[in-house]
């Protein structure tokens, strides 16, 4: 099947798959799309069941990805996941799946590691490649571990000062080499904003420039695969249904669980779990969109996003059409989208509230992005109590030892620290401060190279 990609403002002509990940946004501000979406068949749903992580994401990979020889692709994708995500019974049918598990424990670690060889293996002899990034948590440290030491790259990675943890700051700051990070004194918006405005300057046209946010549809894409993953480890009857939840913010983490459903996943409703910041549950309860500015500060600071980039994908996918700022021109099936979505704000009160429940219940330590998601299942059963006999996975993002603050003055207990977090402390620190404000990133930019 020959899949190009588009935009979703429908400005600029089609690409293809390598053009698309190497510019990152498209021209006209929009973000790629693949056309059409491949369907994943009975019979391949059916073998997942005796595939290992790796061989199920290369049966996804290749649907999308036509530059890459499959043996080859099967071989990058054997390379990326020597981990995968573990899934824990927890009560009834409702089920945890952990995608900490990789190596700055994070669920970022499964798009970027892939993300970090399709770029690797498309770069010819002697290119150069600038990929900006911004974050509100994770995604700076997996970016900056997928890309640590990748010749011909260089990663600059934005991050707000006040709203990352101590941990996730420090695997972001501690390796150096070809990644540089700054630290920005406003919120993610801005730094998202900052990394957007790059992209769009023709001021920086001699600079090759692309993106390892979820703006990057080469980020997405590997996303899908632990849906299928989840599925195929829990249903015996593939033409059962499963829920999913999963805690969202700048909803690229969405985006994977939509293109499962889209590719055929039996998929019965999505649990959209946000924090304080509600701008998506308005909209599906009102149909009237109204961006967060500024964000609303919450303990589960992966997920401080008052406009989420991925949204006008999401709009797309049901019909509509949405610009980067929020305002929509053709509006999406409401109807199909809320028979499909569930979505649900948690306060921090309650997000609080999920981790000391669930520990003294199931002995389980949620950290406060998987709190969200756990409890916005919780809700959604609670308001359908009919589901309650279909398999549920809600999704736990992060490790909990990276917000040990918060997790010891809950629990009153320091959880226990992975490998990649071990020595993190007595590494020594270098990042740029700069303002919330274009102009002079775009100075640091253009006097780097």
């Amino acid at each position: 099947m020959n899949i190009t990609y588009y935009s979703t403002k429908k400005t600029v002509p089609e690409v293809d798959f390598f053009t698309a990940v190497l510019t990152g946004q498209a021209p006209d501000r929009g973000l790629y799309m693949p056309k059409p979406i491949p369907h994943i068949s009975r019979e391949s749903l059916q073998a997942m069941k005796r595939m290992e992580y790796y061989q199920v994401a290369h049966a996804i990979l290749r649907l999308y990805v036509d530059r890459i020889p499959e043996e080859k692709l099967l071989l990058l994708c054997r390379e990326a996941y020597d981990f995968w995500p573990t899934i824990e019974p927890v009560r009834d049918t409702r089920h945890l799946m952990r995608l900490d598990t990789g190596p700055t424990a994070s669920f970022k670690d499964f798009a970027a590691q892939m993300m970090a060889r399709f770029m690797g293996c498309r770069l010819t002899s002697g290119e150069k490649l600038l990929i900006l990034t911004a974050t509100s948590g994770d995604t700076g440290s997996a970016i900056a571990h997928a890309f640590y030491g990748v010749p011909n790259i260089d990663v600059i990675i934005l991050f707000p000062i006040k709203e990352v943890t101590d941990n996730q700051r420090k695997q972001m700051t501690t390796l150096g080499g070809n990644i540089q990070a700054i630290a920005i004194d406003g919120k993610f918006d801005n730094a998202q904003y900052m990394v957007k405005e790059a992209f769009a300057d023709k001021r920086l046209n001699a600079i090759k420039l692309t993106s390892a946010n979820s703006i990057n549809i080469a980020r997405l894409l590997p996303q899908a695969v632990y849906y299928f993953w989840a599925y195929s480890r829990l249903v015996d009857d593939i033409d059962d249904e499963i829920i999913f939840s999963v805690p969202s913010g700048n909803f690229g983490d969405l985006m994977g669980a939509l293109f499962a459903w889209k590719m055929g996943l039996p998929v019965r409703r999505l649990v959209v779990a946000t924090n304080a910041n509600d701008e998506f549950p308005t909209f599906l309860e009102t149909g009237e969109y109204g961006r967060i500015d500024p964000s609303r500060r919450c303990i589960s600071n992966a997920m401080n996003v008052g406009h989420p980039s991925n949204l006008p994908r999401l709009i797309d996918m049901f019909g509509g059409t949405m610009d980067e700022n929020g305002v929509i021109t053709t509006g999406p099936d409401m109807e199909m989208m809320n028979n499909l979505i569930f979505s649900t704000s948690v306060n921090d009160d309650d997000t609080r509230r999920t981790i000391a429940d669930t520990y003294r219940e199931e002995g389980l330590v949620l950290e406060p992005h998987g709190a969200v998601g756990w409890r916005g299942l919780n809700r959604y059963l609670e308001r359908f109590p009919g589901d309650r006999a279909r398999i549920c996975v809600s999704l736990e993002t992060a490790d909990p030892a990276k917000f040990p603050e918060e997790i010891e003055r809950i629990l009153d207990l320091v959880p226990p620290m992975p490998k990649s977090l071990a020595r993190i402390g007595e590494l020594e620190e270098q990042y740029d401060e700069l303002p919330s404000e274009y102009e002079p990133f775009y100075r640091y930019i253009s006097s780097r190279c």
